[in-house]
């Protein structure tokens, strides 16, 4: 099973559509991928897409610029978090896991300043009368695992092998020169948490100040209100470039209701994106695929043509579709905001910190990834655990220029870019009056 799931994905897309067998040898060539080890095989090339934990910036395999005399002065660091537990539920969750989560390992310290080190522990207890809607184990839904935690230091290990040792943009790990945002979510602040360690082992157990936005209005995840979009998205979503692949998956679809119980529920059917979550969790985690009381249980191949559709799903809506850069201007243009005005404060002298980092989510990563102008190369995928886009900003002679890196490799046409044209492309990704567009009919 470890061998087949890491090439899931290639055979995947050539099931996904009823493609002459020439094009689908096109298509398989372009999306092979790894779901089920935090860890890429050695005879893969290191920067293979992995979803369970994505490549990034490392010394081994950091380009420098080839520009005489440059040097690294800012960047800015969005990354999504690392492993977790499933974020959505199956109406019968406790039957469909032969393996109970365990999060046991991982303490979860949650307290207010000058009190006890307080922490939680998750418990499902097995005479709990709905403990039919949850799985046995000692994790809560959408936590942080004891992977997850450890590819975050290793994370911030690789971080601060380039840019504090290679690089010495940053000498220290402290929060005059490193500004850390995150989402609400817990498992943002602690694999913030995991990659400050990884990058200074002796912050363990000290604190560090991780800034977040309110709930409702936080433009990292998106979770702003944002009607407008939500009727642009409606719209594009009920097109027949969209529909007629849930027809042409129709026969999987009924597979996989029959199997797990999902059969006439709104947020299984309109797209694959539960579906990919709690199939991916768990091939990450190792382990094994949802199988019933029955003893019907989801077969590898559809698994695979699920995590292929759900590279579709993501493309389609964020990049591909008709108005899909309006949809993601109106749901992130407050993020790139954001950015914009980091930049400006580095190019006025204004900025006080060396480094930026935030941490967020795979709905950050892809409205990242889409404004940037990444889906203009190459057809967007999910973002994988652990993706990172690096801003990263150079001084030559006078001037200023920016390179932007997606999961370590530096992004062809945005590789030496003059700081005002950046600022501009950033720009040009955030609505005039966004609140009022946003609120438009």
């Amino acid at each position: 099973m470890v061998g087949y799931l890491q090439w899931l994905s290639v055979y995947a897309l050539a099931l996904l559509w009823s493609s002459p067998a020439v094009e689908s040898v096109e298509v398989i060539s372009s999306i092979e991928g790894v779901y089920n080890s935090s860890r890429t095989p050695a005879n893969f090339p290191w920067n293979t897409y992995n979803y369970c934990n994505a490549p990034h910036v490392n010394a081994k395999h950091y380009i420098i610029p080839p520009v005489p005399g440059a040097k690294l002065v800012y960047l800015n660091m969005v990354v999504r978090h690392h492993k977790r537990t499933p974020d959505n539920l199956y109406p019968q969750e406790n039957e469909l896991n032969a393996v109970p989560w365990n999060c046991s390992d991982l303490r979860q310290f949650s307290f207010g300043g000058g009190t006890t080190q307080i922490f939680h522990e998750t418990v499902t207890p097995d005479w709990h009368p709905f403990l039919s809607k949850f799985w046995n184990g000692t994790c809560d839904e959408g936590q942080l695992t004891q992977g997850g935690l450890e590819d975050a230091v290793a994370h911030g290990k690789d971080f601060w092998s380039v840019y504090g040792q290679k690089l010495r943009l940053l000498h220290s790990v402290n929060e005059k020169d490193i500004f850390v945002r995150t989402s609400t979510a817990t498992r943002t602040f602690q694999v913030a948490g995991g990659m400050l360690t990884g990058m200074d082992p002796a912050l363990a157990r000290q604190s560090f100040p991780v800034v977040t936005q309110p709930g409702t209005i936080d433009s990292i995840v998106p979770s702003y209100s944002c009607p407008k979009a939500d009727a642009i998205r409606d719209a594009f979503q009920s097109v027949p470039a969209w529909t007629d692949h849930l027809e042409a998956n129709a026969s999987l679809k009924a597979r996989l209701d029959a199997t797990l119980g999902t059969t006439g529920l709104a947020d299984w059917a309109s797209w694959y994106d539960h579906f990919f979550d709690t199939f991916t969790s768990r091939t990450c985690h190792s382990h094994p695929l949802p199988c019933n009381s029955t003893g019907g249980c989801v077969a590898e191949a559809d698994a695979a043509k699920v995590f292929a559709i759900g590279d579709f799903e993501y493309n389609y809506i964020w990049n591909a579709a008709q108005n899909a850069s309006t949809y993601n201007q109106l749901t992130f243009g407050v993020f790139f905001q954001e950015l914009v005005q980091n930049f400006k404060l580095f190019r006025s002298g204004e900025e006080k910190f060396k480094a930026r980092l935030f941490v967020g989510h795979d709905g950050s990563m892809i409205r990242l990834a889409s404004g940037l102008g990444l889906g203009k190369i190459s057809p967007l995928r999910w973002p994988a655990l652990g993706s990172e886009i690096v801003m990263e900003a150079w001084q030559e002679k006078e001037s200023n220029f920016v390179r932007v890196i997606h999961e370590g490799t530096p992004v062809k046409g945005l590789e030496w870019m003059p700081l005002d044209d950046f600022i501009t492309l950033l720009q040009s990704q955030v609505p005039a009056d966004i609140l009022s567009v946003c609120n438009s009919t």
